[in-house]
């Protein structure tokens, strides 16, 4: 029997040209994590924590990135290990922690991995890792080799890692999930407070998480310029989740998306309205809901 596709949201025609204009505020929020750091403030949930979830199993897998030498990607791993596999994907900065909600309690018949990405947490490199292509590395390492079916879901620069994983694996993932993803380079703005953080003295003082995470988005207009057209190769089922009130990643990205996806099996929309940037943590609930859709798709 073939799977239900939900109806798209009806929200979906809010997206109109006119948003795409909106800058990216997320160039203010690392300019100001930089400068916040710096003199031993920083903004509320910069630091990538997470609920103690040391009771979950840790693995490390070594992934080698193109002729480059294993680094090594840190997840945690939690329900199901015979069902499909729902890999998360955090933004930035951010670490696997980050997912404690889907971890304590992992959706319904999945197996739940959410890995530390390159440059953030237990993985490797120390140093940040700006492509893309090398970040989709690690999180393609992590798809099952079984014959099970893989959701992957990224959450802010996190979504468009997810994507270009699925575009370069699309026989290994059946299912793409973006919620409030950083998509469209056009959106993408650098704050002259972001430069501060090049600044020998000021990288110093900075934590790696903050330090990566700047230099991440310094780099990340460039990168989603080369993705523009690794969208457009994606067959896949999409998911696209984004809040009507994101302060940091517009939600005119969600209309970039659509417009990028044309081949795709499927591309479902919802925007939830007077939600922010955070919806891992203040939307769980619908992304719960969008997770069993995709795995209705998946199976």
């Amino acid at each position: 029997m073939s799977p239900q596709v939900p109806s798209p949201s009806p929200l979906r025609s809010r997206l109109t040209s006119s948003a795409r204009a909106a800058p990216a505020p997320h160039s203010l929020w690392s300019a100001l994590s930089v400068v916040g750091h710096t003199i031993g403030f920083a903004p509320p949930g910069a630091r990538g924590g997470g609920d103690d979830l040391g009771a979950l199993r840790r693995t490390v897998t070594h992934v080698a990135p193109g002729s480059q030498r294993p680094r090594p990607v840190s997840h945690l791993v939690a329900g199901d290990p015979a069902g499909p596999r729902l890999v998360l994907v955090h933004g930035t900065p951010g670490s696997a922690q980050g997912w404690a909600g889907f971890l304590r309690e992992p959706p319904a018949g999945f197996e739940v991995l959410a890995l530390d990405r390159p440059g953030f947490g237990g993985s490797g490199p120390h140093a940040a890792e700006t492509r893309l292509a090398a970040q989709a590395d690690a999180v393609a390492a992590l798809l099952p080799d079984d014959g099970r079916d893989a959701v992957l879901l990224g959450h802010s620069l996190g979504g468009a890692v997810a994507a270009q994983a699925a575009a370069t694996h699309p026989q290994r993932v059946r299912a793409l999930i973006l919620v409030a993803a950083a998509l469209d380079p056009a959106l993408e703005r650098v704050h002259p407070l972001q430069r501060l953080g090049q600044w020998p003295l000021v990288r110093a003082a900075l934590p790696r998480a903050i330090r990566n995470a700047n230099d991440e988005l310094l780099a990340l207009r460039g990168e989603l310029v080369g993705l523009e057209r690794v969208l457009e190769s994606i067959r896949c089922p999409v998911f696209i989740v984004h809040g009507t009130e994101d302060d940091l990643v517009p939600v005119a990205n969600a209309a970039y998306a659509q417009q990028r996806l044309r081949r795709a099996a499927h591309v479902i929309t919802e925007l939830l309205p007077g939600r922010n940037h955070f919806l891992p943590w203040h939307a769980e609930a619908e992304l719960r809901r969008t997770i069993a859709a995709a795995g209705r798709l998946a199976c």
